[in-house]
């Protein structure tokens, strides 16, 4: 067994993906599994949607036809997975399967990796990815719960209000 777990992708059945969840948290908890299978989740979105001239949030699947397992590999777990109603396979190649990496677990939206951030408020910060790249901004606010950052950019002699992921900027 690996000395720590991680997160594996799970194909399923096109609309399954909640029912997979549903049946393989049952059987974790039916077998004991709980070390063994840490966390079971398909990534979702919020969405606004206008139907009928109406707006109204929903929750909007990432990557359909898949879930998402945190999970220590074995036998016994590679088995429970693989045998769960709806699960047509692991993605890898042929039948091993292959975890994902931290840069693809954080990319993805499957787990978020908290950032601390040594800013304040009223400093200056560059901007290191999306389209604001190599902009200086400075801090307005600060959302450590969600990992935002509100900024004040300069765009061709006007101040711009942006917010960013704590990942877009770094400390001058």
């Amino acid at each position: 067994m690996s000395e720590e777990a991680k997160w594996y992708v799970v194909h399923t059945y096109s609309g399954y993906e909640n029912k997979v969840k549903e049946d393989l948290e049952k059987t974790v908890e039916n077998r004991g599994l709980q070390d063994l299978i840490l966390e079971v989740k398909y990534p979702t979105e919020e969405v606004t949607e206008i139907k009928d001239s109406k707006r109204r949030t929903i929750q909007r699947k990432v990557f359909p036809g898949y879930v998402m397992v945190k999970m220590f590999m074995n036998d016994q777990t590679w088995y429970v997975v693989r045998n769960t109603r709806g699960v047509t396979g692991f993605v890898g190649p042929g039948s091993k399967p292959i975890p994902l990496t931290d840069e693809e677990v954080t990319a993805m939206g499957v787990e978020r990796i908290p950032i601390e951030l040594d800013i304040t408020v009223g400093e200056s910060v560059r901007v290191v990815q999306g389209p604001l790249e190599n902009f200086i901004g400075r801090v307005q606010a600060l959302s450590p719960e969600n990992q935002k950052i509100k900024l004040v950019v300069s765009m061709f002699g006007r101040d711009t209000p942006v917010e960013l992921d704590y990942i877009q900027v770094q400390k001058l």
